[in-house]
């Protein structure tokens, strides 16, 4: 079977990672780690918090869209974190 048709093996949400791009003093960072914790804590997951100002390459990637949510890795979301999409995106 090609490889582009073969299905990735599920994850767990206790295998997942949440990463928040943020900066201190962000309102909009603060709303978004309330979700996080609230989500991660429901289904699971670990989560982690990155500074922007402290990390160039985040800065040079990331700095118009703060805050920036990863889900393995992967962009999930910027600005507002809504509860139920990452927690479905978690249960993927």
């Amino acid at each position: 079977m090609s490889p582009l048709l073969r299905r990735k093996e599920k994850k767990r949400p206790g295998e997942r990672l949440v990463t928040l791009i943020g900066k201190p003093g962000c309102h909009l960072c603060d709303d978004a780690q309330e979700v996080i914790e609230e989500v991660c804590a429901e289904v699971g997951a670990q989560w982690e918090k990155k500074d922007i100002s402290q990390d160039e390459e985040l800065y040079r990637l990331h700095w118009e869209q703060i805050p920036v949510v990863l889900v393995d890795g992967e962009q999930h979301t910027f600005w507002r974190v809504n509860p139920d999409r990452l927690r479905r995106a978690l249960e993927a």
